[in-house]
């Protein structure tokens, strides 16, 4: 074993635990976004239970919100990681961010899209 490489330790995953939900406080304190995607996430979820969806369904739903917010964590990494390279205004950096968040609507419209197809046809035949 080298020297960089420390043994496994019970103790330092826990506390990779403590990291990754600090990491969500920030995502949600921070980032207006984040929030919108929570909401919506909440909506879903009480709609599927509400219109009683099917097991596969479920699945769809919560990979969908699992990747849109996953997209919104990697997409902020993105921007505080070229807000620290390049604080000022730079062309270059503009466009990385613009492709992240590019990133982030494309899963969001994809999950829009399934919602329909999962949620429209059971509204409809609420009417």
């Amino acid at each position: 074993m080298s020297d960089d490489k420390k043994p496994f330790s019970v103790k330092a995953r826990l506390q990779s635990f403590k990291y990754a939900f600090n990491g969500l406080k920030i995502l949600l304190g921070a980032e207006h976004n984040a929030r919108i995607h929570l909401v919506v996430a909440v909506i879903a979820c009480l709609m599927g239970w509400f219109l009683d969806i099917s097991a596969m369904e479920w699945l769809v739903i919560l990979i969908l919100i699992g990747l849109v917010i996953a997209m919104e964590i990697v997409n902020s990494c993105i921007e505080y990681i070229c807000n620290f390279i390049s604080p000022a205004i730079d062309d270059r950096i503009k466009i990385i961010k613009d492709l992240a968040s590019a990133a982030v609507l494309i899963v969001a419209i994809i999950a829009v899209i399934c919602g329909f197809i999962i949620f429209l046809p059971k509204l409809l035949l609420l009417i």
